[in-house]
């Protein structure tokens, strides 16, 4: 299947933790998070604190990379925060990390498939995604 196009970005944590500081956690997650994301972010804040741990925020900063590297992958179609999910890998069933694309709109062009590679280390989180027709 041909390449549509290939995103990447790369997010500084002390970053996205000083807006989170400023703009509230909750007001944030709610922006860019699909449903699904929000409800797995709402039992993961439960456990570990809203945004004063690093695991709060590193789940926040993964998503809005990969959301970020999949919107430039995509381009010219720009897709809205909440129409892309992203699954973590599956420790249990060893399944990869997963991108879930569902546009609002159907009318978006050829179907698409993405593909995603996420990594962090210590204040950095990056995200690379290739879109292809499906």
């Amino acid at each position: 299947m041909p390449i549509l196009g290939i995103g990447v970005d790369i997010l500084h944590l002390p970053r996205l933790i000083s807006l989170l500081s400023r703009r509230g956690t909750k007001a944030f997650a709610t922006r860019i998070l699909s449903s699904q994301e929000l409800q797995t972010f709402q039992l993961l804040a439960e456990r570990h604190g809203e945004v004063k741990t690093g695991r709060t925020a590193q789940f926040l900063g993964v998503r809005w990379a990969v959301k970020e590297a999949v919107y430039k992958a995509l381009y010219p179609i720009r897709p809205a925060w909440k129409e892309v999910t992203y699954l973590s890998f599956n420790g249990v069933t060893g399944e990869k990390p997963t991108l879930v694309y569902r546009p609002i709109h159907h009318d978006v062009g050829p179907a698409i498939k993405l593909h995603v590679s996420v990594s962090h280390d210590g204040d950095y989180v990056y995200a690379q995604v290739i879109a292809e027709s499906a």
